[in-house]
């Protein structure tokens, strides 16, 4: 293991090495190309549409991009960002469940590369691409009424799942005293996801807004 990770004793956690960061890219790259080529194909399309995957691509982009942007940034990880879930959770709108999600997976992917923090196997998947890869469950809401809106938030709903059993299970000892550990969890990681699910919420339903979302979709 120490080819790919190494422990660190003084902090509780594992340290990425060069080795698994290769690792993670190759992943990355191989859930990409997997997502663009999921999902039903035109007559005389190639097996990995280039539009497909470019707009998989410029999500992903978009989103990390985005989740640098921090209104709020708590302690023990998970922040307020500018609607960095939305971008994963469009391409889960725009393609379907099977795209979104995996697109999802690619971004979770991202996130442990670019801001990594391993303390368990079971962790990570819970933390980084299991949590993200919720996004795309907007996916299963693409042609329904008030689609995006629905499936945006059941996509969260579906990541701060993913955390609050995460946080339980390898986090409640940081609870305070006296308090329920599942309680502890349930409020700290809705800090953070409430008031971005919310806010993006009211942007996207902006009349302005959803009929350039609408136009964008028809394009991709």
């Amino acid at each position: 293991m120490s080819m790919f990770l190494v422990y660190d004793a003084e902090n509780y956690e594992y340290i990425l090495q060069p080795a698994g960061y290769v690792v993670l890219v190759v992943i990355l790259l191989a859930l990409m190309i997997a997502a663009a080529a999921l999902g039903k194909k035109k007559r005389g399309e190639s097996a990995v549409p280039a539009k497909k995957l470019t707009f998989c691509a410029m999500a992903i982009a978009l989103a990390t991009v985005t989740s640098f942007i921090k209104f709020a940034d708590l302690p023990m990880g998970g922040s307020i960002t500018l609607f960095s879930m939305l971008f994963v959770s469009l391409i889960g709108y725009f393609y379907g469940a099977k795209t979104g999600l995996m697109t999802g997976l690619a971004y979770g992917v991202l996130q442990l590369i670019t801001g990594p923090y391993i303390y368990a196997p079971a962790q990570v998947l819970l933390d980084y691409p299991l949590a993200f890869g919720a996004l795309g469950l907007s996916g299963f809401f693409k042609n329904k009424k008030h689609g995006l809106s629905i499936g945006y938030a059941v996509g969260v709903l579906g990541r701060y799942i993913c955390h609050v059993i995460s946080g339980y299970i390898f986090f409640g000892i940081y609870a305070p005293e006296g308090m329920n550990p599942m309680v502890y969890t349930l409020g700290y990681n809705l800090t953070y996801i409430l008031p971005e699910m919310i806010a993006t919420l009211i942007v996207i339903n902006i009349p302005a807004v959803s009929r350039a979302i609408a136009q964008v979709k028809s394009q991709a």
